[in-house]
């Protein structure tokens, strides 16, 4: 029978919310509804434990897991399933890089660190991407700041033969794949794009975030799409009131045979932390599964599932 694999988890907000509780929905229901990938390398969807956790907030520190994931702001729905006390205290979150080796010591027994903050926090992401060489730990970037395109970092990650995936997850069915689906479409259709543009609104804490530091985001969102210099980006819209729904829209403009116009519009509203669990079910999989047979660096088969893979902009 294969080892379960042990996850560390940054951050308990929504997206490790999500996360969490399909692990236990799958795991008792056995369906395989919105799975892309029901086993990679030879683990299921039910082969992951999470068996460490961090969060900078003082209300989730030293609760449960599973109580610190229904704690505000969170407001993922609730899945129908059972969800037994995890027995994992959620840790404090390192402040700053001086606090590495505290992270590193605390990672001992886990095989994979996924970081799951909000983005916009760079020197965050990079300090537990130190923490997780120094651990000997595989790592995941979620996010859009810059991490695993870096290629010094990459560089450390494959001497030490462990896995460095980023950045910033490309969610299951999210605006950037639509997005890249249409113009991909629209260029093998032969037609000429004029311009193209996308919205994007939620009102989750990530989107909050994202609001007041929306750099990273913005150039990540790019990196996902064909023919990017025709394509404006709206700033990010924090809106309460959706809570973990994110409504999108999308514009293309383009011409067809002599010229001829062809626009469409458009609308997407999916439950966004859900969107992020579904891809990252399959990033622990498949780090795991290179740092159990000793492939450091990124693995290939990670690369579609991310907007901003190494050699893409920062």
């Amino acid at each position: 029978m294969i080892e379960r694999v042990k996850v560390a988890v940054v951050g308990v907000g929504n997206n490790t919310s999500a996360l969490v509780q399909g692990l236990a929905l799958y795991r008792q229901s056995g369906n395989l509804v919105g799975i892309r990938r029901p086993v990679i390398d030879g683990l299921g969807v039910g082969d992951i434990d999470v068996v460490a956790a961090f969060a900078t907030s003082a209300e989730k520190v030293g609760r449960d897991l599973t109580e610190a994931i229904f704690l505000p702001p969170n407001n993922v729905p609730r899945l129908p399933c059972d969800l037994p006390k995890a027995d994992v205290p959620v840790t404090k979150g390192l402040v700053d890089a001086s606090e590495v080796p505290r992270v590193a010591a605390a990672l001992a027994g886990a095989e994979v660190l996924l970081y799951s903050a909000p983005s916009g926090r760079p020197e965050t992401a990079q300090a537990y991407a130190e923490a997780a060489l120094t651990a000997g730990v595989a790592f995941i970037n979620t996010t859009a700041d810059p991490v695993a395109r870096d290629p010094r970092r990459m560089e450390r990650f494959e001497a030490a033969g462990l896995p460095l995936i980023g950045d910033d997850l490309a969610s299951q069915f999210g605006t950037s794949v639509v997005h890249n689906a249409l113009l991909r479409l629209l260029k093998e259709r032969g037609l000429t794009l004029v311009s193209s543009y996308q919205v994007n609104m939620g009102g989750t804490e990530d989107f909050r975030n994202l609001v007041e530091n929306p750099n990273t985001k913005k150039q990540s969102k790019l990196n996902a799409l064909p023919d990017a210099d025709k394509v404006e980006m709206a700033p990010l819209g924090y809106l309460p009131h959706l809570r973990s729904q994110k409504v999108a829209h999308l514009n293309i403009e383009a011409q067809g045979w002599g010229g001829t116009v062809v626009s469409l519009d458009v609308k997407l509203k999916v439950d966004d932390p859900s969107g992020a669990a579904g891809v990252n079910i399959d990033l622990i999989r498949i780090a795991a599964s290179a740092l159990r047979n000793g492939h450091g660096g990124h693995p290939a088969q990670a690369t579609s599932l991310l907007k901003s893979p190494p050699g893409t902009a920062t």
